[in-house]
């Protein structure tokens, strides 16, 4: 997260009416909800998880069991299930 100086991008009426509710410290002003991007969305994280899963469904339909599976992808069972339950549904 970058900082900008309130000095370098506010109005001066606007900086004295945001100093009476925080005068001298930091604060977050979050992006408008039209600018938000969903999780993953500027990374290459979602399409990697999403190309493992597709593998274990694979995996799991050509008779890997869910323990093995498990201790592939390093993941807990009920993650493996719930990954085999998401993909029946599609």
């Amino acid at each position: 997260m970058s900082y900008y100086k309130a000095e370098e991008v506010l109005p001066e009426h606007i900086i004295k009416e945001i100093q009476k509710y925080v005068d001298g410290h930091s604060i977050y002003v979050p992006k408008k909800p039209d600018n938000r991007k969903n999780w993953g969305e500027s990374t290459e994280t979602l399409s990697f998880l999403e190309k493992r899963n597709e593998q274990i469904y694979s995996e799991y339909l050509d008779g890997c069991s869910i323990t093995q599976l498990s201790a592939k992808y390093y993941l807990v069972e009920k993650s493996i299930q719930r990954i085999i339950r998401q993909k029946k549904k599609k």
